[in-house]
């Protein structure tokens, strides 16, 4: 099976330090959407990995959250794409989940749930916490340069193998040619 795990903000779409708290405030990324068609179409499983600890700030709730990730559904098939799953962490940094990236566990239930082969997952985010839960979950990181990505790659430390590009699309353009 082909399966690309997304992280959200940032890679799918704008991120914003004050959280993306309704569907008004996601706004996707140019080509992201068109990316995730794109691979849809060339036979991969797509599937958002996202930590999403405004949930435990109170600063949104599950039903909110809900209605954002059903915006970004609507949006990707209009674009003629398929998100087949989301899996979120709804915990605060501190709550010391197994979910919350870096941790890989979010990963683990998304392999689990796929029955999918990590070497054969790539996993793209924009923050080093992403691609250290994909490479601690075996599975291939990639960095893009959109949401952080930037000041991902100056910061450096990033897990080995890592592969970097500009963003979603030639993420796409390279996967599914």
């Amino acid at each position: 099976m082909k399966l690309i795990v997304l992280d959200r903000d940032g890679v799918i779409n704008h991120d914003s330090d004050a959280y993306i708290k309704s569907p008004d405030e996601w706004r996707p990324l140019p080509g992201s959407l068109d990316a995730i068609a794109r691979l849809s179409k060339a036979g991969y499983r797509i599937v958002v990995a996202t930590n999403q600890s405004g949930v435990a700030r109170k600063l949104f709730d599950v039903a909110m959250l809900g209605r954002i990730h059903a915006k970004m559904h609507r949006a990707v098939a209009d674009a003629g794409g398929r998100i087949d799953a989301i899996f979120f962490c709804p915990h605060g940094p501190d709550e010391g989940c197994a979910c919350r990236k870096p941790r890989p566990g979010l990963f683990d239930e998304i392999l689990v749930r796929f029955e999918a082969a990590t070497t054969d997952v790539h996993a793209i985010g924009d923050q080093l916490r992403d691609l250290q839960a994909a490479h601690a979950a075996g599975c291939r990181p990639v960095l893009v340069l959109t949401g952080k990505g930037r000041a991902t790659l100056a910061a450096g430390g990033l897990p080995p193998d890592t592969v970097v590009r500009v963003d979603l699309a030639a993420v796409a353009a390279e996967l599914a040619p």
